[in-house]
């Protein structure tokens, strides 16, 4: 059966390049690097989300600091073994780059209207049963784990945060739920404390759930029984 992994998983991002591009690894000869790209909320924060590019999309010229960019691509994850533990890695994967000046006059619009700045799309899967709380102010919030496949046998797991009657209907969900969520990515700032009492600030990246549809119920999956590695900073 042929499947189209690129349907599991799409994004679009439009932002502002906030840091000089970074080596990240080379795959084949094809080297990748990352930047940061500043997204604005409704609310006026500031999402700093950062984003893998393959050196055959880099334009030196036009990827500075300051510049405005369309990016289509995915939500990705890797493992990162580190200190004897893994670590989950989150980022975005740029399969294309628009800078502001080649904007169609469509998606300048769809800019402007807001129809197009933060929007992902995932096709997955339930791997870890959701952590359902409530703040101190009593909004309701569930933790959410979705594996979603990749070709060649991969998986990219995606923490997720669901709100309100999303969160209570996510809290009794069963791992292994195929599951359509539309949201958007997102970075948080958290402080780590250690043993001999230092407290380091570091930043986490999740998807905020907008809105979740179960696809098929559970079924039984290899990830339901799979080492799954807690989320670090980059």
């Amino acid at each position: 059966m042929n499947i189209n992994y690129s349907e599991n998983n799409n994004l679009t991002l439009v932002g502002k390049v906030v840091s000089e591009k970074r080596f990240s690894h080379e795959i084949y000869g094809e080297k990748f690097y990352m930047f940061d790209l500043e997204i604005p909320r409704l609310s006026d924060i500031k999402d700093i989300i950062p984003v893998t590019i393959s050196e055959r999309l880099i334009d030196d010229n036009k990827l500075v600091i300051g510049a405005k960019a369309l990016i289509r691509g995915q939500f990705r994850s890797y493992n990162s073994y580190e200190n004897e533990k893994n670590k989950l890695i989150l980022t975005v994967f740029a399969k294309d780059i628009v800078f502001e000046e080649e904007l169609s006059e469509e998606e300048r619009e769809s800019i402007k209207k807001q129809q197009l700045s933060n929007e992902v799309i995932l096709l997955g899967y339930i791997c870890k049963k959701p952590v359902y709380r409530q703040t101190p102010f009593g909004r309701e919030i569930a933790d959410v784990l979705i594996a979603v496949n990749r070709a060649y046998s991969k998986s990219d797991y995606i923490p997720a945060i669901a709100w309100g009657r999303t969160a209570r209907f996510c809290q009794n969900m069963e791992t292994g739920t195929e599951v359509k969520v539309v949201g958007r990515v997102q970075s948080r700032t958290y402080e780590k404390k250690y043993e001999d009492g230092t407290v380091e600030t570091k930043i986490a990246y999740e998807l905020s759930i907008g809105s979740l549809e179960v696809i098929t119920p559970k079924e039984t999956t290899e990830t339901e029984n799979e080492e799954i590695p807690t989320q670090e900073a980059m």
